[in-house]
């Protein structure tokens, strides 16, 4: 129903933010990560991507600094028993890319971190989400593409993890060669995400 909201930023607080559009307040749930990014913007512009939860006993709206948050939001709340509440205290301890990096490499325990998400839970995000991961990889994606991706990604094994990472986060193996074009490969992996996220939003 929304897809973002920009106004200016008139409440902030660890749990949520308010954006006044047009003298409209609206009340979005936020993470941890959303928070600090909202740090210090008090009284200026701001835009939030949102999700917007329907329940039976509840409409809320969920607010997310970046795409790339928003869309890791989504992924998480498609796992069988992880709703929106669970998938915003993930979203609290890990950025989406260290949410990627968590569930390309099996790490469960760094997702049960989150308050409220225990073991079993943990694990379930890291399985469904690998499987749909794999689905991705392989839409959109023709032969000559995959070639190529194959040739930019896999030519230094140190970008295995980058390649899942970006690969959970939705995008094909056409695009994760195209971001990591120009990236310095001698940096960490966090910092190749990052530059690669950088040139997806071009």
């Amino acid at each position: 129903m929304y897809y973002y909201i920009s106004g200016i930023l008139a409440l902030c607080t660890p749990t949520m933010a308010v954006i006044d559009c047009s003298g409209v307040g609206y009340k979005l749930t936020i993470s941890a990560n959303t928070l600090s990014k909202l740090a210090g913007k008090d009284g200026t512009k701001v835009k939030l991507y949102t999700y917007f939860s329907v329940r039976e006993d509840a409409q809320e709206l969920y607010g997310f600094f970046t795409e790339e948050e928003h869309l890791a939001f989504t992924m998480l709340i498609s796992v069988s028993g992880v709703g929106p509440k669970a998938a915003i205290a993930i979203l609290s301890v890990l950025t989406p890319e260290k949410l990627s990096l968590a569930i390309s490499t099996g790490n469960a325990k760094e997702i049960s971190k989150a308050q409220g998400v225990g073991a079993k839970t943990a694990a379930r995000v890291v399985l469904e989400l690998k499987d749909s991961a794999g689905k991705l990889a392989g839409e959109g994606a023709d032969i000559s593409d995959s070639d190529t991706a194959s040739s930019a990604v896999s030519s230094d094994s140190k970008l295995a993890d980058v390649e899942a990472a970006l690969t959970v986060l939705g995008y094909s193996r056409s695009e994760i060669a195209y971001a990591l074009k120009g990236v310095d490969k001698s940096l960490d992996d966090q910092e190749i995400i990052r530059l690669a996220l950088r040139n997806l939003m071009k």
